[in-house]
């Protein structure tokens, strides 16, 4: 049984949150994106730099430039200001929705091993809302109910590991 999310307070200080969110499945991501946006502004995030790809197999290599930038002197390039500090968190969303194949598991499952390895790699937490989901039913639940927004959710474990991440020893 699906459950309403558990609402908690954060604050986040000065810190920077990037989200990479697929076009693909429009509706349902662009959903959980305005909820993951309003969430982390409401706990007054200095800055959230928000990357749009195609569709949920491009979020990792995306996900991996955000996680390196403001590390080891890599900065983005073209569209936004060169920073120096690196984002707290890496917040993904996209919304795969199972077909006659096995195409999406295959997607699901790359999908997810990278964004593992990328937070590894980089020490950034790399939040993973990208949905496998079996029918729309499913995503309008996840999706386009405010109660249980995955995107909500996902920045609430954004800020959570944010605050962890600034506990540790560098």
């Amino acid at each position: 049984m699906l459950k309403p999310i558990k609402v908690k307070s954060f604050r986040a200080g000065d810190a920077r949150f990037a989200i990479v969110a697929s076009q693909y499945n429009e509706r349902y991501v662009e959903a959980m994106l305005a909820a993951a946006q309003a969430e982390l502004k409401q706990a007054g995030a200095k800055a959230v730099q928000v990357a749009r790809v195609p569709g949920a197999y491009e979020i990792p290599v995306v996900a991996a430039r955000l996680a390196r930038a403001g590390r080891s002197g890599a900065a983005l390039k073209p569209r936004s200001p060169r920073s120096e500090r690196p984002f707290c968190a890496v917040i993904c969303l996209g919304v795969i929705l199972r077909g006659e194949t096995v195409h999406a598991a295959h997607i699901g499952e790359a999908v997810s091993r990278a964004l593992m390895e990328i937070q590894l790699r980089y020490e950034v937490p790399v939040i993973h809302e990208v949905l496998l989901l079996e029918n729309e039913e499913q995503a309008r639940a996840r999706c386009l109910d405010p109660e249980r927004n995955r995107g909500r959710e996902a920045a609430q474990t954004a800020l959570a590991m944010a605050e962890v991440m600034s506990t540790l020893l560098r």
